[in-house]
């Protein structure tokens, strides 16, 4: 059977240079470089910020991201820099695709370089011991800036293969909104829109442990049946934690929410799918993390929230049996022993009452 390929059904943008957006990605990881691919594709004046001049100078001469996307070449218009202040100043918007862990020491780093610019995350996280989102941690560290997050099934190289594919921009700022949907969005990448910022960026941490939880099962070639079942008690599990941040139940019913879940749960191309992988298979959780080489967010999801659920009392035994199975070596059939011991429940949350026996 012959690939359709979806990129030759769509016409060129024609672009207005005089209104082109300048866009600053910050991190040169596979999502970021994506992102930064599409804004060229858009007629963005677009900049990718990376550490490493060298790699820096690499991509430039090449067009190849060689660690994280070898097999796609880049649009010549993109240009990479490892210059800060050069990548922050005088631009329009700064799409931050920066671990969790880094996030904020970044952010201080362009505090000083910051004056109208829109910060928005690109980020699936929690920041370790604030369990701090990273929403939270750019309204501290850059106070005065208009901000949002961006979060999606969105698999990298799904992009860069020119596959359909959508995504969510939520903020408070109508204007932020706009500006990140004319940046981004075209024939083969829808941009959506939310004002339920802590939702949106909800959806995309939480799922990643639940990613972990099915690559293990996959190892384990669990049925078509308990997959569902993970999947969908997953979804409950996620919505009583963020009502209980604040968040509107109802965002997890889009793509940020089941959307994300589902297609990061049954990819081989998620990272955390492939840390639950591994672990499945036998691998301790360094010998996983070394062979990936990027970081897999869930692991410490799954610290974080195990402890925030503990302290709020919501019930999410996924969540708890995948702690128990890597960090305190319980047997990995714990988790499915978990779905199945826990009394009577409803099966919609938020529709009947729970009756536990």
């Amino acid at each position: 059977m012959t690939e359709l390929k979806f990129s030759d059904l769509v016409e060129p943008v024609a672009v207005d240079q005089k209104t082109a957006l300048r866009i600053t990605v910050l991190g040169g990881g596979s999502f970021g470089t994506a992102m930064a691919n599409l804004a060229v594709r858009n007629g963005c004046d677009t900049m990718i910020w990376i550490r490493d001049a060298a790699v820096a100078e690499e991509i430039n001469q090449t067009h190849i991201n060689k660690r994280y996307l070898p097999d796609y070449t880049l649009e010549t218009g993109l240009r990479a820099v490892s210059d800060l202040e050069l990548a922050i100043r005088d631009r329009d918007i700064i799409l931050v695709a920066i671990p969790s862990h880094s996030f904020r020491d970044v952010l201080k780093k362009i505090a000083p370089f910051i004056s109208a610019q829109a910060v928005v995350s690109l980020t699936k996280g929690i920041e370790a011991k604030t369990f701090s989102f990273m929403s939270d941690i750019i309204r501290v560290e850059l106070p005065e800036v208009p901000y949002g997050v961006l979060s999606g099934p969105n698999l990298a190289k799904e992009i860069m293969a020119g596959m359909p594919s959508g995504t969510v921009i939520a903020s408070e700022s109508e204007l932020v909104r706009y500006a990140v949907q004319h940046a981004l969005h075209s024939a083969l990448f829808r941009v959506f829109g939310s004002d339920d910022v802590h939702g949106v960026e909800l959806g995309g941490a939480l799922k990643n442990i639940y990613a972990v939880a099915m690559g293990m099962g996959a190892a384990y070639n669990i049925g078509e049946n308990t997959k569902s079942m993970i999947l969908t008690r997953a979804l409950a599990e996620m919505s009583r934690f963020a009502v209980k941040q604040g968040a509107n139940p109802l965002t997890f019913l889009g793509l940020s929410g089941v959307g994300d879940l589902f297609a990061t749960c049954n990819s081989p191309l998620s990272r955390n799918y492939q840390i639950g992988f591994a672990l499945g298979s036998g691998k301790t959780l360094d010998q996983a993390t070394k062979e990936l080489g990027q970081t897999a967010e869930g692991i410490n999801t799954i610290v974080q929230v195990r402890t925030k659920a503990q302290e709020l009392d919501v019930y999410m035994p996924i969540t708890n049996a995948l702690y128990e199975v890597i960090f305190e070596n319980a047997p990995p059939m714990t988790i499915a022993l978990s779905l199945m011991k826990n009394g009577h429940r409803s099966d919609v949350e938020f529709v009947l009452p729970h009756h536990e026996v």
